[in-house]
């Protein structure tokens, strides 16, 4: 990925790929699809064998939505 800029450790953004969606680092994985997946219940091996990432892939999609939550601040009226 020649474009890509690496956001957070294990994760990328290109504009050419996935319309600039974070990916992990070196496929064309999504972020959103990782996470959707294991809130579903599917397991690292499947997500391994499904779409040919790697455990530290994985966790580096986990780190990412840790930092991208821990961020953000909720208000209630």
């Amino acid at each position: 990925m020649p474009n890509a800029v690496e956001i957070s450790p294990g994760i990328t953004v290109d504009n050419e790929v996935r319309h600039g969606k974070p990916v992990i680092k070196g496929t064309r994985v999504p972020v959103s699809l990782v996470l959707g997946q294991l809130a579903g219940g599917v397991t690292y091996a499947k997500l391994e064998e499904e779409y040919g990432v790697t455990t530290e892939g994985i966790r580096a999609v986990l780190r990412y939505a840790t930092s991208i939550v821990s961020q953000e601040t909720v208000r209630v009226d």
